[in-house]
């Protein structure tokens, strides 16, 4: 398999999506991708983020994780993007470093890279799909190469989200993180991304 870069770009407020976005850094390894995973800028307000001890104690454990910057996605043959749902939308720091990649997408930058999506919510009927859709918005116009997870791996008639690795993390006192099938899917999403985008780089590397 030919050797790729998988940039895991994701926003994790409590946590959850933080724990999917690890998941699928070890997916990509274990398919022999090399993976650079990054959080983006957090842009919540100091006094909102104490006021939930579970987001305030999640930025202090992902200090050390790097911010994610353009250079990421130039380096990447493949990017899995992950982000709990906002009202059935793509969460509002993951958007903001999306609205930088302008410069980069036209310049062609962004063209040919295979891309995929992970989410989380906080009830059965958040908007997961509506969330994993809203991002596919951004890669056709990227002319991104979508790689869902499908129904590939007997894990997603467990987990159940074709479009892309999902959680329902419950709400209040009832949150909890994912368990070890969807983290199962997360893994197996991203070994299928990285798969795919090892394929897509040989073939054009022999037609080159």
């Amino acid at each position: 398999m030919a050797p790729v870069n998988v940039a895991i770009i994701y926003y994790s407020s409590t946590g959850t999506v933080h724990a999917l976005a690890q998941a699928a850094a070890e997916g990509a390894e274990k398919a022999g991708a090399t993976v650079r995973l990054r959080k983006v800028r957090e842009m919540a307000p100091p006094e909102a983020i104490g006021s939930n001890p579970a987001w305030a104690q999640h930025v202090q454990d992902t200090a050390d994780i790097q911010e994610a910057a353009l250079d990421d996605l130039s380096w990447a043959d493949a990017i899995l993007f992950g982000t709990p749902t906002r009202f059935g939308n793509v969460a509002g720091q993951l958007k903001a470093f999306i609205d930088t990649t302008g410069g980069l997408w036209q310049q062609g930058g962004l063209a040919g890279k295979v891309v995929s999506a992970f989410t989380a919510s906080g009830t059965a009927h958040g908007g997961q799909e509506s969330t994993i859709l809203a991002l596919s918005n951004t890669f056709y116009h990227w002319g991104g190469i979508i790689v869902p997870p499908g129904y590939t791996d007997p894990i997603q008639f467990q987990t159940g989200n074709p479009y892309g690795t999902s959680h329902v993390a419950g709400v209040g006192g009832a949150a909890s993180g994912p368990g070890e099938s969807v983290l199962q899917a997360a893994r197996h999403q991203a070994r299928r991304v990285a798969e795919t985008a090892a394929a897509l780089k040989a073939g054009r590397a022999a037609s080159a």
